[in-house]
C-alpha cells in the first residue's frame, strides 16, 4: 500500500509539470529573508529549518508544491541540530562557506541525523526535499570519498525520502545523473549554461522529470540579448531557468518568460 501511495504521489507531481509545455516560469526558490508568497508558480523551494508549517500550508492552499531545502552533504554551524553531528563526521571547511564543513557520508552516524531532517520535512508538510552538496566525492572534503561512496549515500537519501512519501531532487552531481535518474524525481541545477553542462541533465527530461536551473552570472543578468539566448536554449531543453542573486533572497529574480 505504501509503495502504491508513493507512486501515485510521484505521478501527480510529474503530471503537474509535464502538462504545461511552457514551464520556464513555473517555480521560485528563496532560501533567505521573508518569503515572497506572491509568485504565481507551480513549485516553491524554501529552507526546511527557517520555514514554518503555516507558510507551507499557505503555499499548498494555493495549489503550489513545496520543496524543502536542507544540506545533505555538509554541516552548518547555525542549524538547530548542529550539536547532533559527532566530530568524527566533520571534514574540511567548504570553500567560500566558513560556517560549513563537509561530512563523511560513509559514516553510519549520519543516518539518524538525516532521517530526522526528513521526518521534519514530513511534519512541516513539505511535498519534497532538496538535499544540497551531494557531490563531496569531487571536492576537497578531508575524506577519501569515492564515486561509489557518493552513489551509495545518494541512493540511501532517495530511498529514505520515498519511504516517507517525499519527492526528492538531485542537486547538481552531474557526473552521477545516469546512475541516479531512476531514484530521483527532479533535478535542481546551478549554472549548467555557464559551465556548458546542460546536456548532462537530459536523462531527467527523457523520463519526463522536471529540471530546474539557476544562473547567477552577472553578464546574463545585465545583458538582455545574452539572457534571451540562454532562455531560448532553456526552452528548447524544456528546462525551467531562473536568473537570481547568489544569496537566493528574492533581491533579484528574472525568469525565461
Amino acid at each position: 500500500m505504501l509503495l502504491k501511495l508513493l507512486l501515485i504521489n510521484s505521478l501527480i507531481f510529474l503530471k503537474l509539470f509535464s502538462d504545461n509545455s511552457n514551464i520556464n516560469n513555473s517555480w521560485h526558490i528563496q532560501l533567505q529573508g521573508k518569503i515572497n508568497e506572491s509568485y504565481n508558480v507551480q513549485m516553491y523551494e524554501i529552507d526546511l529549518f527557517e520555514s514554518t508549517k503555516d507558510l507551507i500550508k499557505r503555499l499548498k492552499d494555493k495549489k503550489i508544491k513545496v520543496t524543502c531545502y536542507f544540506n545533505g552533504g555538509a554541516w552548518e554551524s547555525y542549524r538547530e541540530d548542529e550539536k547532533d553531528f559527532p566530530l568524527e563526521v566533520l571534514g574540511m571547511v567548504m570553500d567560500n562557506y566558513p560556517d560549513e564543513k563537509w561530512l563523511d557520508i560513509r559514516n553510519e552516524l549520519l543516518k539518524p541525523i538525516m532521517e530526522n531532517r526528513l521526518d521534519k520535512a514530513v511534519l512541516k508538510g513539505c511535498d519534497g526535499v532538496d538535499p544540497d552538496n551531494m557531490n563531496g566525492y569531487v571536492n576537497k572534503t578531508g575524506f577519501n570519498l569515492t564515486y561509489k561512496d557518493q552513489l551509495k549515500y545518494n541512493k540511501y537519501m532517495a530511498k529514505e525520502a520515498k519511504k516517507r512519501g517525499l519527492l526528492i531532487a538531485l542537486k547538481n552531481d552531474l557526473l552521477q545523473v545516469n546512475d541516479l535518474v531512476d531514484d530521483y524525481d527532479f533535478h535542481v541545477n546551478e549554472e549548467c549554461f555557464e559551465f556548458n553542462e546542460c546536456d548532462k541533465l537530459k536523462p531527467f527530461i527523457l523520463q519526463n522529470k522536471p529540471v530546474y536551473n539557476i544562473e547567477y552570472k552577472k553578464e546574463y543578468i545585465e545583458n538582455e540579448e545574452l539572457r534571451e539566448s540562454i532562455c531560448k536554449k532553456s526552452k528548447a531543453l524544456n528546462f525551467s531557468t531562473l536568473f537570481l542573486d547568489l544569496e537566493l533572497d528574492d533581491s533579484l529574480r528574472i525568469t525565461c518568460e
